[in-house]
């Protein structure tokens, strides 16, 4: 499969420099590309500026089930014994609720990279991260070395576990009652997002994937019976409402408050790319100063304040990428997914960068610095190349006056 891979690669960029120095190379049943001296345009062939920059990496793919198998294969490797997976999560493209409460899949002890297809076939893409990622099995899923959730097909030849659910709280609610089991124990916090508005809910999916705690749904009316369960088997725990009152109001959260502890990230979120900065910086509790208590044991939120962190940057109008990039948020550089709702704007996210990620540094020189980094999800249509390059600017480590 990696050698399909890598020739479809080589064709496809064969034909964007045919006739240019481009040669391709084959060895065996591998067929590489290379780009040399006399290749025009040789660095924009090699995937610079818009595959990568020195503070980003782009996941470039047109639609969310490339993302995913790109991300999937990006946090395992799987070309080594212990750089394959456990298990793999496959999530439904026709639900966007439940792929993204199947993020939570990809925490302790699972650590489910998730997949994505629909109830027709296994699209090529995910058919051939699959076959590469080759999971082992996970003892936390009873051995699975796939997990189904919704109506997606069974590959052969691998042991499955599935979660099943009529409807989208359904099967939200069943996906939690699975990642407890694997863990032992319910959550302690829960976080809640409105089924009304997929753009609002996204940044739970990294959430969910580095701390393990569950996404469940509401309507814009009430709790619905399968929540108000699920919410249940929790024992009344601290309940995080991620949306502003246009998206969920007052009303629905006063009925939460039968279940839990109810908190909301921001009232007031102007848009989802504020509902994300917003949910980057929330922590709860908050110090006796105001400032988030960042050392806390089970501590709430990403605190992000301060330079020398991952994120991810993704469109409103590409709910699944969520899902598809979760498992960025629980590996490597780590972060949370911040949203644009133009592709060619970063709109809120720009405000954040500046206000609290862009690192500086003193006499000790920049090898000293903490540093950013930036994952791009999506192709340009997603993202454009003028918002990664800015990206990668507000993310470069700069120099910082001494202090008098």
């Amino acid at each position: 499969m990696r050698s399909k891979l890598l020739s479809l690669l080589a064709a496809a960029v064969a034909l964007a420099g045919c006739g240019s120095g481009l040669h391709l190379l084959h060895s065996g049943n591998t067929t590489t590309i290379d780009i040399v001296a006399a290749t025009p345009q040789a660095g924009q062939k090699l995937g610079f500026p818009s595959l990568a920059t020195k503070n980003t990496t782009r996941v470039g793919g047109a639609d969310p089930v490339a993302d995913a198998a790109a991300v999937a294969l990006a946090v395992y490797p799987s070309v080594t014994p212990e750089t394959h997976p456990a298990a793999v999560t496959i999530a439904p493209t026709d639900n966007w609720e439940a792929a993204l409460a199947a993020s939570v899949l990809m925490s302790r002890p699972v650590r489910a990279p998730l997949l994505l297809s629909d109830s027709s076939g296994l699209p090529s893409a995910t058919a051939d991260a699959l076959s590469a990622l080759a999971p082992t099995g996970s003892g936390a899923a009873g051995g699975a070395q796939v997990i189904r959730v919704g109506d997606v097909p069974s590959p052969s030849g691998v042991r499955t576990a599935s979660i099943s659910g009529a409807g989208p709280y359904a099967l939200a609610a069943a996906i939690d009652r699975f990642a407890s089991a694997a863990a032992g124990r319910p959550s302690s916090d829960v976080v809640i997002a409105s089924s009304a508005d997929p753009a609002y809910a996204m940044p739970a999916a990294g959430w969910a994937a580095e701390s393990g705690d569950p996404l469940l749904f509401v309507s814009s009316s009430g709790v619905p019976p399968e929540t108000r369960q699920a919410l249940l088997s929790h024992g009344h725990p601290n309940i995080y409402v991620l949306g502003p009152r246009s998206v969920l109001p007052r009303s629905v959260v006063q009925q939460l408050r039968a279940y839990g502890n109810v908190k909301r990230v921001d009232p007031g979120a102007a848009d989802p790319a504020a509902n994300s900065v917003a949910f980057a910086i929330y922590r709860d509790p908050l110090c006796a100063s105001g400032t988030p208590c960042v050392h806390v044991p089970g501590s709430f939120g990403w605190a992000l304040r301060s330079p020398g962190h991952g994120y991810t940057l993704l469109n409103a109008a590409r709910p699944l990428d969520a899902a598809a990039s979760s498992a960025l948020s629980a590996s490597g550089d780590y972060g949370p997914q911040l949203v644009i709702t133009d592709a060619s704007a970063l709109g809120p996210v720009e405000a954040f960068f500046l206000n609290y990620a862009t690192p500086g540094y003193t006499q000790e020189g920049p090898t000293a610095a903490v540093y950013n980094h930036g994952w791009i999800i999506g192709d340009q249509n997603a993202i454009s190349v003028a918002v990664q390059g800015q990206t990668d600017r507000l993310l470069e480590v700069v120099p910082q006056a001494p202090q008098k």
